[in-house]
């Protein structure tokens, strides 16, 4: 029987949660998967381990200030790029198959955009792409030829639900998230929130971004404005359901009334594994899901009024334009301004709101809107934390 030669990984963004994961994917089936590049934002040591062992063509640091530690760890026989312009190069080439974009925040979106104009298909975990340029980045896939292959567990639970379905019978979208830690949280707990307390989630381990975004939920709020893009549904047609288990990962409603739904457990390998692997289901390397040990699974509705980015966040997709890039540059300055320990818990969504009310929106954005939107943002956001 003839087999297939090993799928050509670039992953962006190795050396966070979603990297390191989809490299233990990959080790689990190293004749599946060939890593051919790699990149990180400041993390030159572990990137300079992980170049040891995969041996890819390329890897590339964000960072230029870590090249020279990067290259004296690495050595010769691999290439080294360095800054952001290193690694759009990387996403550009066309001698591999599949980019995995597990970048965080805004960094992202140029490398998902050249992987794009490259032809390539992209796994993506870096929603920021889809928050900020969904039309865009959608046009360009649907014009190259290729697929924008879900990673995040939430929308890889929609497109598994969806596989074989007419996209006519779907009625609406249902997003599950666990709540995260502050879920039953009142008001002045939440004033009082330390970024130690904000980092303790009930399920997932997650990177420290992603983490605070799902304590204030604006998670879910990027996840609404990915889904319109992903899935082409209305906003009015996603909805938001708080499953603290965070055992089904996300659910469709057809118009018959059936739900169907994804489950398994909250590990990010699964998502990661369905993504690379597909068309195919690779044989399950990770813990089986046993539901009777589980026990329950519990629902309520999300808190809009608690979790003001939450209305936020469909707010800005109900406006278009660049309105979801801003909000997702504020929010990203902002969380990062909570970790320093700059601004309270609950500032957080007010800084959104107000770059958001205050910022200039450009409707019908070009590439280059979008990109000037985030030093605009950052910096009305470095205003506000000085005033």
């Amino acid at each position: 029987m003839k087999t297939s030669p090993p799928k050509k990984i670039a992953l962006l963004g190795a050396t966070g949660s979603i990297g390191t994961n989809a490299l233990k994917v990959m080790q689990a089936q190293p004749d599946h998967y060939q890593v051919s590049y790699l990149t990180a934002g400041r993390n030159a040591g572990l990137l300079a381990q992980q170049a040891q062992f995969y041996q890819p063509r390329a890897i590339a640091i964000a960072d230029p200030e870590k090249y020279g530690s990067l290259k004296k760890a690495v050595g010769s026989g691999i290439e080294i790029l360095a800054g952001k312009d290193g690694i759009v190069e990387i996403a550009s080439r066309d001698d591999y198959d599949l980019a995995l974009n597990a970048i965080v925040g805004a960094a992202g979106l140029e490398p998902t955009y050249a992987a794009l104009q490259a032809g390539k298909s992209i796994a993506l975990s870096n929603k920021e792409s889809l928050v900020m340029a969904g039309k865009i980045i959608m046009d360009l896939a649907h014009k190259m030829g290729v697929d924008i292959l879900p990673v995040d567990s939430e929308h890889s639970a929609i497109w598994q639900c969806l596989l074989g379905e007419d996209s006519r019978s779907v009625k609406r979208l249902i997003l599950t998230g666990s709540g995260g830690p502050f879920r039953t949280a009142s008001a002045t707990d939440l004033a009082q929130a330390t970024a130690r307390d904000a980092l303790q989630h009930p399920t997932w381990q997650m990177g420290k971004k992603i983490t605070i975004d799902s304590a204030t939920m604006m998670n879910k709020g990027l996840e609404v404005i990915e889904a319109h893009w992903l899935f082409d549904i209305p906003a009015e047609q996603i909805n938001i359901v708080i499953h603290p288990q965070s055992i089904i990962h996300s659910m469709v409603e057809f118009v018959d009334g059936s739900i169907k739904a994804q489950l398994g457990l909250p590990d990010m390998k699964l998502p990661i594994q369905f993504a690379l692997s597909y068309p195919d289901r690779a044989a399950i390397a990770w813990e089986t899901t046993d539901l009777a040990e589980i026990g329950n699974l519990t629902f309520e509705p999300p808190d809009m009024q608690k979790f003001a980015a939450l209305p936020l966040a469909y707010a800005a997709l109900q406006t278009g334009g660049t309105a979801p890039a801003i909000l997702n540059v504020a929010n990203e300055s902002a969380v990062y301004a909570f970790l320093e320990d700059k601004i309270a818990f609950p500032d957080i969504p007010r800084l959104v709101e107000k770059a958001l009310t205050a910022l200039p929106i450009v409707h019908h954005p070009t590439m280059d809107d979008i990109l000037a939107s985030i030093p605009a943002t950052q910096e009305f956001i470095a205003g506000q934390l000085k005033s």
